[in-house]
């Protein structure tokens, strides 16, 4: 009976072909998965989930092409695009599942990853003490075992670069700030400082908002900072564009085998398109941030400061499934106006790619520009003659290494088991009131507040009780640095995230750079010619 079935499906099937025109590549492949889909559904011994199967062989399929093709379940969909468009309460970070372990793209601003010490390259391994690598980890297991109630508590254990030894996290979760600007404000009299976190759907509309803030408070020249922004949506990353340079000037184009070159070009209704521009960049800008960042650097409208950019150039377009799932394709690669493109090389394989970051610590790349070697292949010319290099990633016209003037294990474990975060946050939340009334304001308080000796006494007692042994040699490499932290938290928490960031300012090497240059009328030019 079995061979009498098996015998008149291939028959039919057999006939079926012998009466229609040569089929595609495409076709019998289709047929080939449909075959094989209905071959387990009426023969195989036990009963099998065949909607399961039907989505690995997706997900597997689309890991053999490239690093950024995806598969999003029907339920995942609208969870995917919140990052752009909504709110959500969770442990706050931007991930990609690279085989089968969550890695950290980045940590939202302000967010309780962020806070912490949750680092771009970090790979979940562990979830509340339970393995969360292999093939039952997707979209649907990180929602899961990640999101959660604003309060509730996670444990997180993390494999970090080429260290043998995970790092336990213990993360409150949180409502997730998504406003695209976590920053707008005055670095002097004249220097004005916006801080975009990612192109989302309403970007463009919240920077003309704080442009124009700034422009009323007397800004001439402007610092942008792109620093660990992943990207976002295309056409804000144009409109975005579009306010920097003049009318009909390329701003991006894409290309790909099946998909015809596609420019898009700038309008007449730029807001900022002649005064001093500084645009801040790491290896933790990707995408949009590098549209961006190309752009300006091409047309010589800015100067763009920090380290190489993190080279991601694909585009992905949205299929629908008939089940109401999407399949992001790469369709095309980006290319900035001079002809880079973006997208750095993946064809060692996913997982080679995804210890990108890891490679470029271990060649000293985050701390030495002449690390970095381009080929003659690589390079291009922006309007005025400069030479600059594609091969993957924006690299800035000026180099900003790693600060390491924190870099101790004392820090390390403050931060890591929550010590820091949760004093401050603390000591912010019980003396709010007292520290409002004593300095009425911000800029007071920043002028004003000192970090004292009861200060630290408290941060001690909080590393005692996070089980941190304190070493006093390690404090004083750090210290610094610690009390500007206890400073910035405690101003965040009583006041806003954007005054974490101005009190950052005074140490920031990026843009004290930026300060450099933008006060510099011939070196700013020199730069550019």
């Amino acid at each position: 009976m079995f061979f009498l079935a098996v015998g008149c499906f291939i028959a039919m099937t057999t006939t079926t072909a012998q009466n229609q025109q040569p089929q595609s590549k495409a076709q019998m492949n289709a047929q080939k998965l449909a075959t094989t889909l209905y071959l387990i559904e009426n023969f195989y011994v036990d009963t099998a989930n065949t909607d399961k199967v039907t989505e690995d062989a997706i997900i597997a399929a689309l890991k053999e092409l490239d690093p950024h093709s995806a598969y999003i379940s029907k339920k995942d969909v609208e969870k995917a695009n919140e990052p752009l468009v909504g709110s959500f309460e969770g442990i706050g970070v931007t991930f990609q599942l690279i085989r089968d372990t969550i890695t950290v793209i980045s940590p939202t601003a302000g967010g309780p990853s962020e806070k912490v010490g949750i680092m771009a390259g970090d790979q979940f391994v562990k979830i509340d003490g339970e393995e969360a690598v292999g093939k039952k980890v997707d979209n649907e297991y990180v929602q899961k075992h990640l999101r959660g109630k604003k309060g509730t508590k996670v444990t997180v254990s993390v494999k970090r670069g080429s260290d043998p030894e995970l790092i336990d996290f213990e993360i409150i979760r949180d409502k997730i700030p998504l406003n695209s600007i976590n920053a707008a404000y005055m670095l002097d009299k004249h220097i004005g400082y916006i801080k975009l976190d990612r192109f989302a759907q309403e970007s463009t509309k919240e920077f003309k908002e704080a442009f124009a803030k700034l422009q009323a408070q007397g800004m001439e020249s402007l610092v942008f900072d792109l620093r660990g922004n992943t990207g976002g949506y295309l056409n804000t990353a144009i409109e975005m564009v579009d306010q920097f340079i003049g009318e009909d000037k390329l701003i991006v184009f894409t290309e790909g085998l099946r998909s015809p070159r596609q420019e898009w070009r700038s309008t007449k209704d730029g807001l900022y398109t002649s005064g001093k521009l500084v645009v801040l960049i790491d290896e933790g800008s990707a995408s949009a941030s590098e549209i961006l960042s190309g752009a300006i650097q091409d047309h010589d409208r800015g100067v763009v400061i920090g380290r190489r950019s993190f080279g991601k150039g694909l585009v992905q377009r949205p299929f629908n499934l008939p089940d109401g799932a999407v399949i992001r394709l790469t369709t095309a690669r980006y290319h900035t106006p001079s002809g880079r493109c973006i997208q750095r090389p993946y064809e060692n394989g996913v997982e080679d790619y995804a210890k990108e970051m890891t490679k470029r610590l271990e060649h000293g790349e985050y701390f030495h520009a002449d690390s970095i070697h381009f080929p003659d292949s690589l390079k291009y010319k922006t309007d005025g003659g400069r030479t600059v290099y594609g091969g993957g990633g924006i690299m800035p016209d000026i180099f900003i290494p790693v600060d390491t003037s924190y870099n101790s294990k004392l820090y390390t474990n403050l931060v890591r088991k929550g010590a820091l975060n949760r004093f401050t946050t603390d000591y912010g939340l019980k003396h709010r009131d007292e520290i409002k009334a004593q300095y009425g304001d911000f800029e007071r308080f920043n002028k004003d507040f000192v970090v004292g000796q009861d200060l630290i006494n408290g941060l001690k007692k909080a590393a005692t009780e996070a089980k941190v042994e304190w070493d006093d040699e390690q404090f004083a490499h750090s210290e610094k640095f610690i009390f500007l932290q206890i400073k910035a938290l405690i101003a965040r928490n009583v006041w806003e995230t954007q005054e974490y960031y101005r009190v950052m300012a005074s140490e920031d090497t990026g843009v004290k750079k930026a300060l450099e240059i933008l006060g510099n009328d011939k070196e700013y030019k020199r730069i550019l010619k």
